[in-house]
């Protein structure tokens, strides 16, 4: 295990290094400029249109997610445990510097992830009585019409692949390796009990489909987000003498190399950068083509509706839920013990209120870790139809899944997440490719929406395979 951790944190140095940074950051600030900053200019109407019908409980149009169910399955992605051990790892190993790095990748991720929804919702297709889309069918599509087919059939097949790797199989280890070492510190479960009572609860909802994740994470998800915020809140009541350090430690930390808050000194600007923008990602999938495979079945009368709202996921991702786990991991000083991954953030939480805090943060973390599950099952299984686009092979990948779940519980939490981060680096190239590629469709989506709302028209879009 020792020699296999080298080799991947290795490949993780070179894959997660300079390139990488310039690759996802470029997009998003390319895409921010050229569309007009979408994130500044329309993150209002992305709030709107997701919570103004949160209590209407909507329904999509059949095989289809409203609006909302497809912004829960993909928050439901998003916030896992990078939110709350991923945050961690990064301040430990980055200093608390990395915590600004990573709001940046997030307010840059926004535009980014809005044209992933806009092109996913523009080349989704039905299959087996079911909308499906996302990078794979984008990419292979779009090439397609620009005379590239071998190139995009290629990429399209490569990203499925590693999406299936990286999240149904290798993320989902992450995830259930991260809620039994919580478990473990707090109850005394042992991980292997654990992981196969995660399997069965598991499988008892994606045998159930598209509708039944949709009621899951619609039904879940937001009181899931709302008692962990108020949990953070309570803790930085607490310790509220510690705010103002601790932000301008993370200011510091982000250009300096000088210890803040405790830590040693000599922790890189470019490890901060590193680490901030490699858990961000991980965190909130901007740029990494996770989410996509969710906006694209969402029915709305047009795409950019989808697209604003996808970048709302962002947004409670990582600049409110990151961003309460940065300040009560610094504040309490939970970074400090020598600790890795989500124990940081449950240290933090037993500073503030003992052993009832710590099982708190248990539980809210195996809420976290096992929506996250559900949601990157889902991204994984549309890739599985547009390999094979078969029932049996659907229920194949569920029953390896599951596996991997089990498997996933009894791990060692560095060789897990170093894994994860690099099926991460290697899905992102085909995908960063397509959207470079297919920016000017988003244009032209964000263009023809523009016209109609000015024009007083009802909004309305020829999707082109449906």
């Amino acid at each position: 295990m020792e020699g296999l951790l080298k080799v991947v944190s290795a490949i993780n140095n070179i894959l997660w290094g300079p390139p990488m940074m310039i690759i996802l950051g470029g997009f998003g600030i390319i895409s921010t400029i050229y569309l007009g900053f979408p994130q500044f200019k329309r993150l209002g109407m992305g709030f709107k249109n997701s919570f103004g019908k949160i209590f209407a409980r909507e329904e999509g149009k059949e095989g289809s997610m409203s609006s909302f169910q497809s912004l829960a399955t993909a928050i439901a992605a998003q916030v896992g445990t990078g939110n709350i051990g991923g945050v961690a790892t990064a301040i430990v190993s980055g200093g608390p510097g990395a915590i600004f790095w990573m709001w940046l990748v997030a307010i840059i991720g926004m535009s980014t992830i809005s044209v992933e929804a806009l092109l996913a919702q523009e080349y989704r297709e039905t299959r087996g009585g079911e909308f499906v889309g996302g990078p794979a069918y984008y990419i292979s599509k779009g090439f397609k019409e620009k005379g590239h087919e071998g190139l995009g059939k290629f990429l399209g097949g490569f990203f499925a692949v590693t999406i299936i790797l990286a999240l149904g199989f290798i993320g989902n280890m992450v995830q259930s390796n991260s809620i039994a070492g919580v478990m473990e510190s707090a109850f005394g479960i042992k991980p292997i009990f654990i992981g196969i009572i995660l399997a069965i609860f598991a499988a008892l909802i994606f045998v159930g489909g598209m509708k039944r994740i949709a009621k899951f994470t619609e039904l879940v998800v937001p009181i899931m987000a709302a008692i962990y915020i108020i949990g953070s809140i309570a803790i930085l009541v607490k310790f509220n003498h510690m705010i103002g350090p601790v932000l301008a430690a993370i200011f510091k930390g982000a250009f300096s190399s000088k210890a803040v808050l405790g830590g040693a000194a000599g922790v890189a600007v470019k490890t901060a950068i590193r680490y901030g923008i490699a858990r961000g990602l991980f965190s909130n999938e901007a740029g990494m083509g996770s989410t996509p495979n969710s906006h694209a079945v969402a029915d709305v009368e047009h795409p950019v509706i989808q697209g604003t709202v996808a970048m709302v996921g962002v947004f409670i991702d990582t600049i409110i839920v990151c961003t309460a786990t940065a300040l009560i991991v610094l504040s309490t000083g939970a970074d400090q013990l020598g600790l890795q991954g989500p124990v940081v953030t449950q240290e933090a939480f037993r500073t503030a209120f003992g052993d009832g805090g710590a099982k708190f943060l248990a539980i809210a973390l195996m809420f976290f870790a096992f929506t996250t599950i559900v949601g990157w099952y889902y991204f994984g299984e549309g890739n599985n139809k547009y390999l094979f686009n078969s029932k049996g092979a659907v229920r194949v990948y569920q029953g390896l899944v599951l596996v991997f779940i089990v498997l996933g519980s009894t791990l060692n939490v560095e060789l897990v997440w170093e894994l994860a981060d690099m099926f991460n680096g290697v899905m992102v190239i085909p995908n960063v490719i397509g959207l470079f590629v297919l920016l000017k469709h988003a244009k032209m989506m964000y263009d023809d929406f523009d016209r109609q709302v000015q024009s007083g028209e009802a909004l309305h879009y020829d999707y082109r395979y449906e």
